[in-house]
């Protein structure tokens, strides 16, 4: 089912998107981290490492306004408990914009957990948070965001998880005006990570990497955003009930239902979910 969802949207896609594709030497640049970052297989294959000393990190040489980005990663496998893998979209400055995948990693035996998050003009507080129903340490895996005006789509192996709509036109900030940068890390945060910092790194399993291949991104064109069919486009009736089967059977927290959070009522945007 999830590669029909993924034939559907990339009918519509194509005609509307421009592709660039993979190299890692000349897409991206290492931000942190020093040797431990590394590329492998001219280019092909990327790794992150974390070790006592220090985590490790990357960003995207381009900027993105719009569009839809594909990354394969092969997360850290064993015991992974205090470790969090980034992979995400993110303008800069106090008002930035963000678009949010993290991995939380957690005791060999014990799920992952995929946060997500969005934030506008420096406001974030919008968390999802999923298993997956899959171990992510055994293969790699394809973790999508397609970014558009209207909303954000989160995906798992063309499998869409979250829907965030453009809720404006209620007061609600919507990252649609700073371009962003792809970037990620791999970095310590047992202090919260996991289980709220109660399980701590065991460094003598250290070093800890991810892998990273397949790296894909489509821009959208201009003449795009005036077709109203395309505005209004967002998962076909297998999408959305993938959609409903993740949420309902992986998520294990969700702000808009969080009433102990919230007490005086939840955010304007839960009801348009």
């Amino acid at each position: 089912m999830g590669s029909r969802i993924f034939l559907v949207l990339a009918l519509v896609f194509s005609s509307c998107m421009v592709s660039y594709g993979g190299n890692f030497f000349q897409e991206f640049d290492f931000t942190w981290g020093g040797n431990r970052a590394k590329i492998f297989n001219g280019g092909q294959l990327m790794s992150l490492s974390l070790d006592k000393v220090s985590g490790s990190g990357f960003q995207s040489k381009k900027e993105y306004l719009f569009g839809r980005i594909d990354m394969q990663i092969k997360l850290v496998a064993g015991n992974s408990a205090g470790t969090v893998t980034t992979y995400y979209l993110s303008s800069q400055g106090p008002t930035h914009d963000e678009i949010d995948f993290e991995f939380l990693g957690n005791v060999t035996g014990e799920p992952y957990i995929l946060h997500t998050n969005i934030y506008a003009q420096g406001k974030g507080n919008k968390e999802q948070q999923f298993y997956l129903w899959f171990d992510p340490t055994k293969n790699f895996h394809t973790y999508s965001i397609i970014w558009k005006p209207q909303h954000i789509i989160f995906l798992v192996d063309n499998t869409p998880i979250r829907v965030y709509k453009n809720a404006e036109s209620i007061g609600v900030p919507f990252p649609k005006n700073q371009p962003m940068r792809i970037y990620s890390s791999l970095w310590n945060a047992d202090d919260w990570a996991t289980r709220g910092g109660l399980v701590k790194t065991d460094w003598s399993k250290a070093p800890f990497t991810a892998y990273y291949r397949n790296f894909n991104s489509q821009t959208f064109s201009s003449s795009q955003f005036s077709n109203e069919k395309w505005q209004n486009q967002e998962l076909d009736a297998n999408g959305r009930r993938r959609l409903r089967w993740v949420q309902r059977n992986f998520m294990i927290y969700n702000y808009c239902t969080d009433f102990k959070r919230f007490p005086q009522g939840f955010p304007p945007e839960c009801k348009r979910f």
